[in-house]
């Protein structure tokens, strides 16, 4: 008997070994789908995780390019952390999601896949990214976390907002909807009605005591804005003056998904307090008045930007003469002129230029400087678009070493729109020093 077991095992191992000998890739198992794997550590748990269940993981992307390994995402360097969601159906035979459902919490394995498949069909992409090779495969390395099904997930929601209620002796009975709305100050006045305009203060929590949320006079028009159904619910009961106490179950907040910080599944409290309430009536006023003023206000500034666009001619001439400025501006209405002659590489379209700048009024006010941003020259590249137009024309009449002042007319640079310091239709004026050029 003893024999016949050993020689079982020795065969089951030989079958093994065999196995991961003939993989494609040596120490990787291939599934009948068509997956490689290979799991290095695993835990006690066995119970794995299926479709619609909601697990957590760090994991690592590595993909091929120029035929060497590149991390494409690592979840322990980046702010979000490990990844938290809810495990989909698979996309197509032998996906990363397969692999997934390999492992128990707190399994770690590794998974290969095909990087066209994974980018085009997993991370609905139109083609994988250029720099990751043809025809290679992407490899993830992942660290199961934790695994819960939404039965389970609801359960301990019940659980906890049991335990909430007991601690903090919370005994009304919860409305139809499941909504719990505890009142600790009465308010008065009108109800809260559909456009009415609403200014209150909140805090949001979880049921463990955790604050997400917080802030003061924060203002909505009731039926206008898409909320919390438990949020709509509650406050809707509240008059002017009046504080209370709202306690969501997760299918009246955010549900089996979740939001951020807040997990699926989960109860959230809110403290309110309701500031001021407009009625419909008195919100229209409100509203009509805010319009008209906005109506004038835009007026005024179409007038203004009218006058500027009339006036910016002559103010360039103006600025021509009185600076006895001579040359003669492009077809595009640009003036050039050098200062001095650069020795080096001429810039042409695609070059990357490293420039000192210091931009100036038509009047001589300054609103911008290299050197006022650490002294270090500004780096572009000719022929993107990164810069107004009369930079990419005026740098291509320059080379390495070269200075020149450009004027350049509202057209050329920011048109109507105001940047900044920069009023609707001027002319600006660019000392510009090339410091480098490749």
């Amino acid at each position: 008997m003893k024999k016949t077991f050993f020689k079982l095992v020795a065969l089951v191992v030989m079958v093994a070994f065999a196995a991961s000998c003939s993989s494609k890739y040596p120490g990787f198992t291939k599934s009948n789908s068509g997956l490689y794997y290979k799991l290095y550590k695993v835990s006690k748990d066995t119970v794995k995780p299926k479709v619609k269940d909601w697990i957590s993981m760090e994991y690592k992307l590595i993909v091929k390019s120029k035929g060497k390994d590149s991390t494409f995402i690592d979840s322990r360097k980046s702010k979000q952390g490990a990844l938290r969601m809810q495990l989909p159906f698979s996309d197509y035979k032998g996906d990363i999601y397969e692999g997934m459902r390999m492992l128990a919490a707190g399994d770690s394995g590794e998974f290969i896949v095909n990087a066209d498949s994974l980018f085009r069909k997993t991370f609905k992409q139109s083609t994988r990214p250029k720099y990751i090779d043809t025809n290679s495969v992407a490899r993830f390395v992942i660290h199961m976390i934790t695994v819960d099904s939404p039965e389970a997930l609801k359960k301990k929601e019940m659980e906890g907002l049991s335990k909430f209620l007991t601690d903090n002796k919370i005994t009304v009975a919860p409305q139809p909807s499941g909504l719990y709305y505890v009142e600790e100050i009465a308010g008065k006045g009108i109800k809260i009605d559909t456009g009415c305009q609403v200014t209150y203060n909140v805090k949001i929590s979880i049921v463990n005591g955790k604050q997400v949320f917080a802030q003061d006079t924060m203002k909505f028009v009731y039926g206008k804005r898409p909320d919390m159904p438990g949020f709509l619910e509650g406050i809707k009961m509240m008059k002017k003056g009046g504080k209370a106490r709202l306690i969501l179950p997760s299918q009246l907040a955010f549900g089996e998904r979740g939001y951020r910080e807040i997990p699926p599944y989960t109860s959230i409290i809110y403290d309110v307090q309701v500031v001021d309430i407009k009625s419909k009536a008195e919100y229209a006023k409100i509203e009509a008045a805010e319009k008209k003023k906005h109506e004038a206000e835009k007026k005024k500034q179409d007038e203004k930007k009218a006058n500027a666009k009339k006036e910016e001619p002559g103010l360039l001439q103006k600025y021509l003469k009185e600076n006895k400025i001579t040359a003669k501006p492009t077809a595009s209405g640009l003036y050039y002129i050098e200062k001095a002659k650069g020795t080096g590489p001429q810039i042409h379209t695609g070059s990357k230029v490293s420039v000192h700048y210091t931009g100036t009024l038509l009047n001589g006010k300054k609103f911008d400087s290299s050197r006022d941003h650490g002294g270090k020259p500004f780096d572009v590249e000719i022929g993107k678009g990164n810069v107004i137009k009369g930079w990419e024309e005026g740098l291509l009449h320059m080379s390495k070493g070269g200075k020149a002042i450009l004027i350049i007319p509202s057209s050329l640079a920011y048109g109507e729109q105001e940047m900044g310091g920069i009023p609707a239709f001027s002319t600006l004026v660019f000392d510009l020093e090339v410091v480098d050029v490749k």
